[in-house]
């Protein structure tokens, strides 16, 4: 029991959230408890294995906070884990959310793929989630040739060419009845919720129109629309009353790996699902009522009903999402949550021996970069890169990885000051950013910092944890001529050689490449989203005339982005052509990858 019998025998018998610390008195683990006393002893007593063995191997304290109901305990261990992220928590593998279809609500609605529905004020005619994006995009390209609804963001003075080819009414120009509008909404809104009647009809009468024309091609490319569209619904009808709107959530537990798996049922109909496989501590009962609430505040919109398992508190549950929560003891619904169990028991049969593997590979390049470090434990790496485009407008990004995997939770983006003209420089602000807010908030540091750069970026990196006062060990990854990872360089400025066959070697590349590749997908976004004044403008030599000339030799950035060095070299001094032809197949070829 450590050094906590004493401490133990004070802790109440009352509901509440414990917190574990580490000997930096970092916060590790945020649970609850209906008995904190017999939980806190659990950790202590028992048997211990796997990801629960190796947390109480990193206790050197714990505190808790009791509170007067179950309820309560929860939200604050939920408020906790979003404040410390805690390395033992358990952590969503996928970071992204998924699509949804949404009929705007506009005076004339438009419909399109949404990802992040969080901040949608109106969810009425939010449909999906769509687990397979292509299924969603193909269904809005799809409605958007059937019905003539406005496809611009922005309208316009004129006609565009949907309405010269039947596919928009003409918002923008024409005075357009509002029950026509309701009628294709409508019919729209029917389909989205599972009744294919309308569109069917639709076509048909519109596959007929095209053979009396004899427009053969038209008449076949609609058959084939009609058939997806039976297929599709064929596909993801279960034998369930068509009013069914609700999601289902089940497990399957083995050793310390928790199998989960979700169905999406809208309208009857199985719209998809999600599974997921994440280490466990072993309470799994707390272990699911946390996965649950951290996937449906990552998702942003809950589902108006949610089936789960007898493990699950559902009453503790539905009082925290204000939705209805139940768990099925028979019928179609409870079949269905068997179905998601063995479903949750197949994907983890599947992979669990090479999850197995992967831990322990995992565990062994820890100990050995470690050791070679000479440190007494490395868990959290924090590692930093920046993207640029020729010397101006620098963005950075941080990565972290827990044992070696992505932490997307903790990823963090930085924009960099204008004034900012070189790698140094900007690696230099971005690193006083985020260990300045570590300083001020005492938050967790991580265990290492991993820099992909050599002697300059080290330098750069100790002079700013000197200036804060704060002692954290850095590596640098060094490349060789031909930009390939070739030594290690410690804080000291000695050279350490790795196998680049081994483990090690294998997931500090891992590291090196998801910091690149997230900083440098963070400035293209942040170019697409309109954010840079003007790629243009940001090529040295090219200013508001040139780009002027550009445009209009070329009509369009896409046009330019296509042109030859010569075709660039009749409008631009050759040095100039020469940046501007390398950024933009610089930026093609990235896009392909």
């Amino acid at each position: 029991m450590k050094d906590f019998k004493e401490k133990l025998a004070l802790v109440p018998t009352k509901p509440g959230s414990y917190q574990m610390k580490d000997s930096d008195g970092m916060i590790i683990y945020v649970g609850k408890a209906k008995n904190l006393q017999r939980r806190l002893r659990s950790y202590f007593t028992r048997t211990l294995t796997g990801k629960t063995k190796m947390l109480v191997e990193n206790i050197a304290d714990f505190e808790y906070i009791v509170t007067s109901s179950e309820l309560e305990s929860l939200i604050l261990e939920i408020t906790l884990i979003k404040k410390y992220n805690p390395k033992y928590n358990i952590l969503l593998k996928d970071d992204k959310s998924y699509p949804y279809i949404e009929l705007t609500n506009e005076l004339f609605p438009r419909l399109r793929v949404v990802r992040n529905v969080k901040r949608k004020k109106n969810k009425n005619h939010i449909y999906g989630p769509y687990p397979n994006v292509s299924a969603a995009r193909k269904t809005v390209n799809m409605i958007n040739r059937i019905y003539p609804l406005r496809k611009c963001e922005h309208l316009a003075k004129t006609p565009c060419l949907y309405y010269h080819i039947n596919e928009c009414l003409g918002y923008c120009s024409k005075k357009i009845e509002q029950n026509v509008i309701e009628n294709i909404t409508k019919e729209i809104i029917s389909f989205l919720k599972g009744d294919s009647t309308y569109i069917e009809t639709k076509i048909k009468a519109e596959m007929e129109k095209a053979s009396q024309a004899l427009n053969y091609e038209r008449a076949l490319e609609l058959k084939r629309m009609l058939e997806d569209i039976q297929i599709t619904l064929k596909k993801q009808k279960i034998d369930l009353n068509k009013n069914f709107n609700f999601d289902l959530f089940n497990y399957y537990q083995d050793q310390n790996y928790l199998s989960i798996e979700i169905f999406f049922i809208r309208e009857g109909l199985l719209y998809g699902r999600h599974h997921d496989i994440v280490q466990t501590l072993g309470e799994i009962e707390e272990e699911l009522l946390e996965y649950i609430i951290k996937y449906y505040e990552h998702q942003g919109l809950l589902p108006k009903e949610l089936y789960v398992p007898e493990v699950v508190d559902h009453e503790l549950l539905s009082n925290y999402f204000h939705i209805k929560v139940m768990t099925p003891y028979r019928g179609k619904i409870k079949s269905l949550l068997d179905l998601a169990s063995v479903n949750a028991k197949e994907n983890l049969e599947n992979v669990e021996e090479s999850l197995e593997k992967d831990e322990i590979s995992r565990t062994n390049a820890l100990k050995e970069l470690a050791d070679i470090l000479k440190l007494e434990k490395i868990s959290r790496i924090e590692s930093f890169d920046n993207s640029h485009l020729f010397g101006t407008y620098y963005v950075g990004g941080m990565v972290v990885f827990d044992d070696f995997l992505p932490n997307k939770d903790l990823y963090r983006k930085y924009k960099i000051s204008t004034e900012v003209k070189d790698d140094l420089a900007a690696m230099k602000e971005v690193l006083y950013r985020r260990y300045y807010k570590v300083l001020m908030e005492e938050s967790y540091q991580p265990d290492l910092i991993v820099l992909d750069g050599g002697k300059n970026q080290v330098q750069v990196c100790k002079e700013i944890l000197s200036s804060l006062n704060l002692t954290i060990p850095i590596v640098g990854l060094v490349k060789d001529k031909k930009h390939r990872t070739s030594h290690l360089l410690n804080d000291d400025l000695e050279e350490i050689v790795i196998d680049s066959k081994s483990n090690l070697f294998l997931y500090l590349s891992k590291i090196q490449e998801e910091v690149h590749r997230f900083a440098i997908t963070y400035h293209r976004n942040i170019k697409a989203k309109g954010l840079l004044v003007s790629t243009l403008d940001m090529i040295p030599g090219i200013g508001e005339v040139r780009r002027k000339e550009l445009l209009k030799k070329f009509g369009s950035f896409k046009k330019i982005s296509e042109a030859s060095l010569e075709e660039l070299e009749e409008v631009l001094t050759k040095d100039v052509a020469q940046n501007l032809y390398e950024y933009l197949q610089n930026t093609s070829n990235s896009e392909k990858k």
